[in-house]
């Protein structure tokens, strides 16, 4: 069950050795910076990728509203929440990307480990408030681009509910992996 947070922006990078469009090498290191950003949770470093236009997240196959913000200052209330919640150990182990100059489409499995004591906040019975347990589904994100060059948001499908029986899925100290500091220093 082992969470490897460098793995998220892997794909990225290697297309990004191949691509020869200025425009579509443009958008994905956008989506890289974003990547890179959340993993640290670097608030600013987010919003910097964040177009103040047409900004909408929509996240289908949720009915909470919180994770669809529909304005820079949403999303910048839905980060600081997600920050917050200590949440930030993910992986997103693309094994689909496409890229063109409108939009980037990463799909693959997301792995999220979630603090004990946020899913007691969130109704989820867990037995440790320290431990960290595992969200896993299947997730595509598709991140449109605005004239500005910056993603106007995401629209993530998600397939299966993550959070169903993840009490059973404590995570050992040794499953949260740590970041490539140089990884996310090259770019």
């Amino acid at each position: 069950m082992k969470i490897d947070p460098n793995k998220t922006w892997r794909k990225v990078e290697d297309r990004l050795k191949r691509e020869t469009n200025p425009k579509v090498r443009h958008n994905l290191e956008v989506v890289l910076r974003h990547m890179k950003a959340e993993a640290l949770g670097d608030l600013d470093g987010l919003l910097e990728t964040i177009s103040p236009i047409d900004t909408s997240y929509d996240a289908y196959g949720s009915d909470d509203p919180i994770y669809s913000p529909k304005s820079k200052d949403d999303v910048r209330k839905f980060y600081e929440a997600f920050i917050a919640s200590g949440a930030t150990r993910l992986e997103f182990d693309i094994d689909r990307l496409v890229a063109d100059e409108d939009c980037v489409l990463t799909e693959g499995v997301m792995k999220i480990a979630y603090p004990g004591a946020t899913l007691i906040a969130m109704g989820h019975a867990v037995d440790d408030p320290d431990a960290y347990y595992l969200f896993e589904a299947r997730m595509a994100t598709l991140w449109p681009f605005g004239e500005d060059g910056l993603a106007k948001g995401e629209d993530t499908y998600t397939g299966g509910d993550g959070f169903a029986g993840i009490g059973d899925r404590k995570l050992r100290p040794e499953d949260l992996g740590e970041l490539d500091e140089a990884a996310l220093k090259a770019s």
